[in-house]
């Protein structure tokens, strides 16, 4: 059980330590771990930044994940997609929507900052933990095309399942807790509010 998402942020920080001073470019996944990332990026010396990815929500079900959509639109689909009724067409307007989405979020996270380009950089991605881990394969995904140094998935919780499936998409997987009955991210924290964008616009945007 974690506290909050800053304690969350803080005992990654202890287990991403051998990154420290070596400039590690730090990017959360809008919009709970943006705040994270900028925390652990100051504690190792790094710099902060912003991957978007967004989950295709099931038809009739907005909460179920069954896959994800990055900034170029690749998407992944998870097996189990055509079993919620999602067939061809439903993915496509969905993914085109989602799209739009991170279209007008890049506008609004960085529009007084360039883009941290990842090349050759270690590359830190930070969510506040995992459920399908379909957004965060789509983050590793997109980052990796972009030729990062070493990509690292830092996270405070994920099912080890996801963990497991997640491990393949990265060179290093900093995980704290991995428990056996996962039944939302949220259930792991004792204070776990929405994080709303224009606090992801000030964790951006401090000098």
């Amino acid at each position: 059980m974690f506290e909050s998402r800053r304690d969350a942020a803080l005992k990654l920080v202890e287990k991403l330590a051998d990154y420290k001073g070596k400039n590690p470019l730090v990017l959360g996944i809008p919009r709970g771990a943006v705040p994270m990332a900028r925390l652990i990026a100051e504690q190792l010396g790094g710099e902060v930044d912003v991957v978007l990815v967004r989950k295709l929500r099931a038809p009739g079900n907005p909460e179920l994940a069954i896959g994800s959509v990055d900034e170029s639109g690749w998407t992944h689909v998870a097996e189990y997609a055509a079993s919620t009724g999602a067939d061809a067409h439903y993915l496509e307007e969905e993914k085109q929507h989602e799209l739009e989405v991170m279209r007008q979020r890049r506008a609004q996270y960085t529009a007084q900052r360039p883009v941290v380009d990842p090349a050759g950089r270690i590359v830190i991605v930070v969510d506040d933990g995992l459920a399908t881990g379909s957004t965060m394969i789509a983050a590793l995904h997109a980052l990796r095309q972009r030729n990062p140094a070493r990509l690292i998935c830092a996270v405070p919780v994920a099912p080890p399942d996801t963990a497991a499936t997640v491990t393949e998409s990265c060179d290093e997987l900093v995980c704290l807790e991995t428990p056996e009955h996962f039944y939302a991210v949220g259930q792991f924290y004792r204070h776990f509010p929405q994080v709303e964008d224009d606090e992801v616009v000030a964790a951006l945007n401090l000098v």
